[in-house]
This record gives structure tokens, sequence and C-alpha cells, in this order.
């Protein structure tokens, strides 16, 4: 039986969800406490936001050092609530391997170490987001929801990311990053080093799978909750489903159209 298969039987993921419930429930109160710390930050942003174009207007402001960590916190918490439920797999499969080969102390230093190397990748893009984030606001092509004031700028993200759902390179770290038993098997290492390895080449697979989409959160605007939970869904629906290339595919179609759309709606606007 090919890994593919293997990965697809219902009564063996049961058996490893049963097996592994007390990781289940602690990745699903981090999972919750993440949302809760985006919408308590998203509400207390969108706040500023009004306060600042009551009295300013819709020019924007020099940020201070602790405006670019509040948004760089704000990047890594969303990383987690968007990422965390398409590595719920992979965290519960790497645990019930690590079992077989070491202590419960190993396994559990073993699997922090996973966790650390991957949640490492998303901080290192969520610093390179912030930085992007800052630098559109500088030429005024973000608004105060932090979505793009410019379609021009909107088609591209869309035409871009739809493009990458249709590239070799977006299915080879699709299928890495959503076949966590081929993973498994391709990139086992031993030991507490091998653990944090593992955990950065799975990080860098995701980010391979998902970082034109995540440019999409300027489309929908950054703190635009609803947007994030779709994007959110989409990978994680991307990475479950079987045969996940259909959607990938179905998926840049539909951006690529709405991308050319954008750009129709403004070439009519200017004639």
């Amino acid at each position: 039986m090919n890994t593919a298969a293997a990965e697809q039987q219902p009564q063996g993921w049961r058996r490893l969800l049963q097996s592994n419930r007390l990781l289940l429930g602690c990745l699903l109160v981090l999972l919750a406490l993440s949302w809760l710390v985006l919408y308590r930050m998203a509400q207390s942003m969108s706040s500023a936001s009004m306060l600042m174009v009551q009295s300013m207007g819709e020019m924007s402001m020099p940020w201070t050092a602790t405006d670019a960590l509040l948004m760089v916190v704000m990047w890594v918490v969303m990383m987690v609530a968007m990422m965390l439920p398409s590595a719920v797999p992979m965290l519960l499969l790497y645990q019930q391997v690590a079992r077989r080969r070491y202590t419960p102390a190993q396994t559990r230093l073993g699997l922090l170490l996973f966790g650390l190397g991957y949640l490492l990748v998303w901080s290192a893009f969520s610093l390179i987001a912030t930085l992007l984030q800052w630098q559109l606001e500088q030429w005024r092509l973000l608004d105060m929801q932090m979505r793009s004031s410019s379609l021009w700028l909107a088609a591209g993200l869309l035409i871009g990311a739809g493009i990458y759902q249709w590239l070799p390179v977006k299915q080879a770290c699709l299928q890495r990053c959503g076949m966590p038993l081929r993973f498994i098997l391709d990139h086992w290492q031993a030991g507490f080093a091998g653990s944090w390895r593992m955990g950065l080449a799975h990080g860098l697979f995701c980010l391979g799978c998902c970082w034109a989409l995540m440019g999409l959160l300027f489309v929908g605007g950054v703190m635009n909750l609803t947007w994030v939970a779709l994007l959110g869904l989409f990978v994680l629906l991307e990475k479950l489903l079987p045969q996940q290339r259909w959607l990938s595919h179905l998926g840049g179609l539909l951006l690529v159209l709405w991308g050319l759309w954008l750009i129709g709606h403004e070439l009519n606007m200017l004639l």
C-alpha cells in the first residue's frame, strides 16, 4: 500500500486521534487562545485606526518601535491561528512515531522542538510580512483596515497567487506538507537536533505551499477576521482533502479570474 492510500484510511486517523487526545486538546486550546488574542488585537487596532482617522484624516503615522513589535506579534498570532489546524495531523503523527522510539520525556521534548522549529519558520515570515506592510503603508497603498487601497495591487496579488497555485513547486510543497506519513518516512531524523530540523523542514514546506495565499490578506484586509478565517479554511482543506491538486488548481483559476475582473473594472473606470 502506498503512503497516500495509507493516510486516507479513516480508521487509522480515528485511532491516532484517540491515542493522542491530550495533545489534541492542548492544540485546540492553543488554537482558541490564538483566535481570542487575534480578535482582541483586531478590535484594539480598529478602534485606534478610527480615532486616528477622526483626528488626522487618512494621513498615515510613522511607526514607533512599539507599533512594529505589536505588528510582528499580530502576524505571528495570525499565522498560528491560520496554520495550526492544518499542522495538527503532522504533530499527532510525529508524537505517535516518537513514542515508539523515545521515552515519554524525550517524546515531549522532541515534540516541543519540532513545534518550535515549525513556529520559527512562520515567525520569520511574520517579520517579512510586517516589513512589507510597513512599506505598503509608506507608499499609501493600504487603508486603515490594512487592505489594499489600489485595485492594481489587489489584482496583482490575486493573479500572482492564482498562478502560483498551478506551479510545480506549489504542488511539490503541498505533497510534503499535506501528507504527514510521507513526510515522516522521507524526513525522519533521530535525536533532539533531528526533531528541530524536522520542524524547520516541515515549516519550510508549509511556507512554500502557502506564502502566496498569505499575501491575499492585503486584499481582504489583515484585520478582517472573516477573510483570515476563510483563507485558513482553504489552507486546511487544501492539505486534508484527498487529491489536493484539483482544489489548488480550482482556487488558482478563481483567483486569476478575480484579479482580471478587478483590472477590467479599473480600466472601465479610466475610460
